[in-house]
């Protein structure tokens, strides 16, 4: 790889390790590059589509003029692996805050799991949750909702394509789900505890696809203090312009 390679636009294919923030993710390939091809200071990149700092997965990374790709990409259709757990909740909807309301989940079949997740196919309503992005009143609402302020989010419509390769090991259930943009996974593990009657929330994501884009084409090796991008190859690509 190249400087005028770089500045022409290139897609790269990263899985976010655990933990990490998609800003934070950005942040290191950014300077990585810099140092690396001494580009100048307003180098293009961003990612095309957050993920939380809890999930793992696909995070598609775009710099140079392929920067003009990312709203394309961020409207794509999106695929997760997806881990709940019911009978208990978080505030938060997932692993960030601690259990609560824990309840007993013994009469619960797995036929009704599967007749509760069929009813989420389709366009449905979802609010998203308190420990979010989205802004209210230009101040980011997880920054309100950690500082004890009463949040109220509005619902939003998205589609849910297919809830598909279902397991159940109680009190964990875990699925392949493919939705819209603007889904969260997190209200949607919410929402499935709700129609259950005793309440879930995710315990793992990982995002498999966004659009085309595949994890099976992804590397958590952009991360490596001492990968060298100069040393991808045209063979390593996973389509025109995308390693």
């Amino acid at each position: 790889m190249t400087t005028e390679e770089l500045q022409s636009g290139q897609i790269f294919l990263l899985d976010k390790p655990l933990d990490w923030t998609s800003f934070q993710a950005v942040n290191k390939m950014k300077y990585k590059l810099k140092r690396e091809f001494k580009l100048p200071k307003k180098f293009k990149i961003g990612h095309a589509g957050t993920l939380d700092p809890r999930a793992t997965g696909l995070l598609i990374v775009c710099c140079g003029k392929f920067t003009k790709k990312i709203p394309e990409i961020q409207d794509a259709p999106k695929e997760y692996w997806t881990e709940i757990k019911i009978g208990v909740q978080t505030e938060s909807y997932d692993t960030e805050k601690p259990e609560i309301l824990h309840q007993d989940i013994s009469h619960i079949s797995e036929d009704f799991i599967k007749e509760a997740l069929t009813k989420f196919v389709g366009e449905i309503e979802q609010k998203p949750p308190v420990f979010s992005a989205i802004k209210i009143d230009g101040e980011r609402a997880y920054n309100l909702a950690r500082a004890g302020e009463e949040v109220e989010m509005k619902s939003r419509k998205t589609t849910i394509f297919y809830i598909e390769d279902i397991k159940i090991d109680l009190p964990h259930i875990s699925f392949m789900v493919g939705c819209s943009k603007g889904t969260y996974i997190r209200s949607l593990a919410h929402d499935i505890g709700q129609a259950l009657g005793v309440g879930a929330y995710l315990t793992q994501l990982r995002r498999t696809k966004i659009g085309e884009y595949r994890i099976e084409d992804a590397t958590s090796q952009f991360l490596d203090n001492d990968f060298r991008f100069e040393s991808i190859k045209n063979e390593d690509h996973a389509g025109e312009n995308t390693y």
